[in-house]
Formats: structure tokens, C-alpha cells, sequence
């Protein structure tokens, strides 16, 4: 539920000047205003996708515990209502209404809409991105010192998925009796992972043997490392016991 902007008073009333505006109902097309953005784009995955969007919309906020230390009365967060309508879902599914919040205004370029709920849709690539950089390449298993450290280790796992990306053609499908079959331009990087060894080992290395060397001198003898260890979270696990 949305509320437009209130405007300003009608009549001699007196008292406190209203708050909120025209009730917009998402489930209510009675309730829609006319839009200041209108759009229909033809895409091979969603067929017919159409788009419109409502400017300065609010909810109302029934509770104070994000500003449960100020006084007076809550924030009007004004923002812009964007509504998507597809023709059809990949799965056969039938489709329902999409409705997205944005806290920016519409723009001038009302194109930058459509470029909004685009990237939306985006962002199952991306949560499955970050899963796999912590579960399967181990971005967030050490328990690094310095911000540093902790910024070279990523920079290093970004490295190994970019690697696992570029040796895709080469990879061999590898696959577990319980999962399907998948055309090779789409092989995920759990799959090349697999057989990412193999894939190596049949690829050129450009690169000149490597040269021995001793190792660095290391801590002096008797020397003690003075940076101290920060304090790991224990969780709530170890409390329960």
C-alpha cells in the first residue's frame, strides 16, 4: 500500500495538515494514477514486457524502531513505484505482476526505468556469484588480521572464478548421475571446477619454468609477533553449548 503526496489543505479545517494522499492498492488498478513512465519492450525470454511507473510514492510507518530515538513523527520516505508485467515466464509458469520500489526519482531519461528493474532481475546472478565464491572457492573461510590481507584474498579468488570462466571451452562435462545434462555454453563454474585439473593439464602454458630460489630470512630468532590477533566472532552455537 502507497500513498501519493498530500498536498496541500483543503478547507478552514483546523488542526494537524494531512500526511498522506491518493491510496494506491497494487491489487487495485482502480487505485493507479496515471503513470509518468509508460514502456513496452519485446524480449526472447519474457515475450512482451510492459512497464510503468509512479513518482513519489509512500508507505505509511506503523512502527518506530528505525527512528525510535527521534521525536515527532515518523518520515515520509518518498520514492518511485515501478510495476512489470511479462507475457510469459521461461518455466511455463503463468505470470504475475512485479512491483519494485526505487528510492531515486524518475530521471529525465525515462529509458533509465527500464534499465532499473533489468538489473533487478540480475540479482540472482549475482546472489549465486557470492555463494559459490563462499562455499566452493572459500572467500570467506579464513580468518584474516588486517583489512589488507583480507582485501588481497579477495582479489585471489576473483582470479580463481575468473580462471574458471576462460577455461570453460576446454572443460569436459563432468556430471553426477542426479544432474542433467546442460549445453556447454551454459556449463557453470561448479562444473568446470570439477574438471578444471584435467582441463589444465591439456592447455598451453605460456609461461617460462619457474626458477628455484632459497626461501626469505623470516622472523629473527627469538622474535615475537607484536600485531595483535583480532577477536573472532564465536557465535551464538558456542553459547548454547
Amino acid at each position: 500500500m502507497f500513498y501519493a503526496p498530500a498536498g496541500a489543505r483543503r478547507g478552514p479545517t483546523k488542526g494537524r495538515p494531512p500526511r498522506h494522499g491518493a491510496k494506491l492498492a497494487l491489487r487495485d488498478p482502480a487505485t493507479h494514477p496515471d503513470p509518468v513512465h509508460r514502456s513496452v519492450q519485446e524480449l526472447e525470454r519474457y515475450g512482451a514486457v510492459s512497464t510503468v511507473a509512479f513518482e513519489r510514492m509512500h508507505q505509511k510507518i506503523d512502527t518506530r524502531a528505525g527512528c525510535k530515538d527521534s521525536h515527532g513523527s515518523p518520515p515520509l520516505i518518498e520514492g518511485t513505484v515501478i510495476g512489470l508485467n511479462v507475457e510469459h515466464l521461461p518455466g511455463g509458469q503463468p505470470p504475475k505482476p512485479m512491483w519494485l520500489w526505487a528510492s531515486k526519482p524518475v530521471p529525465g531519461d525515462v529509458r533509465e526505468v527500464d534499465h532499473w528493474w533489468s538489473m533487478y532481475l540480475r540479482r540472482f546472478d549475482i546472489e549465486h556469484t557470492f555463494r559459490f565464491l563462499k562455499q566452493n572457492l572459500g572467500w570467506a573461510r579464513p580468518h584474516l588480521r588486517e583489512p589488507n590481507a583480507a582485501d588481497r584474498w579477495t582479489w585471489i579468488v576473483i582470479a580463481a572464478h575468473t580462471s574458471l570462466r576462460l577455461v570453460r571451452p576446454m572443460a569436459i562435462e563432468c556430471r553426477l548421475p542426479w544432474q542433467q545434462p546442460i549445453p556447454e555454453s551454459k556449463v557453470t563454474p561448479g562444473r568446470v571446477r570439477a574438471t578444471y585439473r584435467r582441463a589444465c593439464r591439456d592447455a598451453v602454458d605460456p609461461a617460462n619454468p619457474p626458477i628455484a630460489s632459497t626461501a626469505g630470512p623470516g622472523r629473527p630468532r627469538g622474535g615475537v609477533n607484536r600485531v595483535k590477533p583480532v577477536t573472532q566472532p564465536v557465535g551464538l552455537a558456542h553459547y548454547k553449548g
